[in-house]
Parts: structure tokens; C-alpha cells; sequence
């Protein structure tokens, strides 16, 4: 297998970055904005001498699904083809990035440049819209976080399914037969069951509870959390919202309402201790005697949105969610510090929900909320 770059990516590394990251998309990888980044600063590490250091700056910068491991390989092979003289050292040039955004008038191709005198330029070209998609929710103006909220109003969702206890009757041969619609059906034909009946068992969509933490700590992500637990429990049958901070309150009704702005002023209104304290393991006690153990949580996927900080004793918070994962079908914690370089989930109330978590995902921006929503809808 070749080791070495073909000449015309050494003499112009920036095509690497532009049209590597334009294949994967046309695969249907997505490869954000951030990423593209990365990788840019990952070859300026490890430049393009070795296949393996390439390779690996690419995956770790640009995937991160494991089901995309395989149309990243066969992609990577299409930019490494010729090889080069071995023992050749070639080192990348310093690679200055500029990032610009298309307006509904401009074509958006990817025009890489080269600088005689500073190396290659390459300047990668989004839409708007893709640019924001990836931004923090805590680096938005209000104009960013207006349009963001109005982008998540085309989140679509579809209800995961569990079986039910019921049985509904079916024209396919199952492994239950209806003995009662037999016997009719033999009765009405002289008493030959010459028609067997059969029935099936029933499925039914699983609830999702959400569980959003309205503290101070979460002040820059909370209203576009809301704002995503609207969409949610507009866009998916059997969603119960909570708002979490020092105390519990249920906000599904506030959230029912079709218009965005009149939903997150209701619940506004309903949330007393907005920007408050925060007690998780209080509150999701609560949670757990009044609704949770009673049959809300039974059999669902649950939500916490929060960035684990608690003022609370971090026992507690495990044994309620210890509690929680019994009855619940899944439990998801989305963390919007999670996509911070070096986070580690020490914080004394994360460190001590993480053993009793199925998933824990980022929830930082748009992005990563549509993640959430996919994540959801399985």
C-alpha cells in the first residue's frame, strides 16, 4: 500500500482539506464547520510525509460516528494514489485559513489560494446557516439565537415503539392464535375450523420525558433548550417537559402551544426560580415519588438536560437516578460542557449520574441537538 502522498496534494495541501471534506459530504458524512478545522491544524502538525499520520489526523478530526469508518476509509484512498521517491521528507507549508459565508446571492464554492509568500491560503466557503448550526449557543447574539430557535422548529421527530399488553387481530399467521374469532368463525361454517384467526401484539409509542435544568450555571443554554423541548413536544406524540433547578416544575402544557414565542413566554411564567440554584438530586427525587415511579417513567426515554453542577449531596442524585434507571426504558444525559477541549465529567453530581446513564451526549449547539433528536427518535 502506497506510504507517500501523490505531488499534486504535497504542492497544494489545502486541495486535501477543501476536497476531502467535500467527498465525505457527498457520502453523506457530515463534516461541520469545526472539524474542518481541526483537521487543518492536525496536518500542520503531523504534516503529509506518512499515510498513517494523515489517515489517523483525518479520522480523528472528521468522524465521529463509527458507522462512517468504512466510506471514510474508501474515501481517503481516493486522495492517496501515486507514491512519491522513498526517503523523500516532505514537509507541509504553514496553511492560513480563511473562512467566508455565502449570502443568498453567492455561489458557494471552495476556492483554495496560494500565497507566494506565506503558503497556501484556503478559504473555505458556508452558508450562514451551516455556520451557525455549529456554534455554541453561548458565543450567539440574539439575532443568532433568534434564527436558531426558528431552525429548530424544522426538527422532524418520529416516536420510538415498545409493545403493549394488547392484542389486536391481524389477517397474518402469528404465533397467537384468537381462539374466541376461531370459534365464531367454525360456528358460522357448521363447526369446521376451517379459518383460523390470529392476533398480534400491539405497539404503542414510547414516552420521553424531558428534564431541563433552568439554574444559573445553565443560563446560556437553557432558553435554547426550552426552545428545543417546544419543538419536541410539538413534533412527537407522548413527550412530558419538566424545567429542574431548586425546584420541579412541569411545563407540558405551557410547551403544547404551536406558536414558539407565545409557548416559551407561558413557560417562562410557569418557571419561578429561573437562573437559580440548582438541587438535581431534590428535584429529581421529587420527580421520581410524585411522577416518575408512579408510571410516567415506566417503559421511557428519559432527558436530562444539565451541566451536572449541583449544590446538593452527589449521593443522592446517583440513588435518584439509580432509581430512575430501573423503571425507564433509557436514560440520556446531554451536557453542553461535554464538547469543552479536556471536560471530564468530575463534577460531583455528573460523576456520580454517569454510572446509572445509557448516553452521554453533547448539547452545546444546533448541531448537537440534532443529534439528540435522531438519538431520541431510535
Amino acid at each position: 500500500m502506497d506510504e507517500t502522498p501523490n505531488d499534486e496534494l504535497i504542492s497544494n495541501p489545502a486541495r486535501i482539506v477543501a476536497g476531502f471534506s467535500q467527498l465525505l459530504r457527498g457520502l453523506g458524512i457530515e463534516v461541520p464547520l469545526s472539524r474542518v478545522m481541526s483537521f487543518v491544524q492536525a496536518l500542520g502538525w503531523v504534516g503529509l510525509s506518512e499515510r498513517h499520520s494523515v489517515y489517523w489526523a483525518g479520522r480523528a478530526t472528521l468522524i465521529s460516528d463509527p458507522e462512517d469508518i468504512e466510506l471514510y476509509n474508501r474515501a481517503f484512498e481516493v486522495f492517496w494514489e501515486r507514491k512519491r521517491p522513498s526517503g523523500l521528507d516532505v514537509e507541509l507549508p504553514a496553511i492560513s485559513v480563511s473562512i467566508a459565508t455565502d449570502s443568498d446571492e453567492e455561489a458557494a464554492d471552495v476556492d483554495p489560494q496560494i500565497d507566494e509568500d506565506h503558503g497556501p491560503t484556503l478559504q473555505l466557503r458556508y452558508s450562514p446557516t451551516e455556520t451557525l448550526k455549529d456554534k455554541d449557543f453561548a458565543e450567539c447574539d440574539e439575532q443568532e439565537l433568534e434564527e436558531l430557535r426558528r431552525l429548530m422548529g424544522s426538527l422532524r421527530f418520529t416516536s420510538s415503539v415498545r409493545p403493549s399488553r394488547r392484542r389486536l387481530p391481524t389477517k397474518y399467521q402469528t404465533r397467537h392464535p384468537d381462539m374466541r374469532r376461531t370459534l365464531r368463525s367454525a360456528i358460522s361454517m357448521g363447526g369446521e375450523p376451517i379459518h383460523r384467526k390470529f392476533v398480534q401484539r400491539d405497539r404503542r409509542p414510547r414516552r420521553l420525558v424531558l428534564l431541563i435544568d433552568v439554574s444559573g450555571s445553565m443560563e446560556p443554554y437553557a432558553r435554547a433548550l426550552i426552545r428545543f423541548a417546544h419543538a419536541t413536544v410539538v413534533g412527537r406524540t407522548r413527550v412530558e417537559a419538566f424545567a429542574i433547578g431548586t425546584r420541579l416544575t412541569r411545563i407540558t402544557r405551557e410547551l403544547s402551544s404551536r406558536d414558539p414565542d407565545a409557548a416559551l413566554r407561558a413557560a417562562s411564567g410557569a418557571v419561578t426560580d429561573w437562573s437559580g440554584g440548582t438541587r438535581l438530586g431534590a428535584t429529581l427525587k421529587e420527580f421520581n415519588e410524585l411522577w416518575g415511579l408512579r408510571g410516567m417513567a415506566r417503559g421511557a426515554i428519559v432527558v436530562l438536560l444539565s451541566d451536572g453542577w449541583d449544590r446538593g449531596e452527589p449521593e443522592l442524585l446517583g440513588e435518584q437516578m439509580q432509581r430512575l434507571h430501573r423503571v425507564s426504558h433509557r436514560q440520556v444525559w446531554v451536557n453542553p460542557l461535554k464538547h469543552t477541549p479536556g471536560y471530564a465529567p468530575l463534577a460531583g453530581g455528573m460523576a456520580a449520574a454517569l454510572p446509572h446513564t445509557d448516553d452521554f451526549i453533547e448539547g452545546h449547539s444546533f448541531e448537537s441537538l440534532e443529534r439528540l433528536a435522531e438519538a431520541v427518535s431510535a
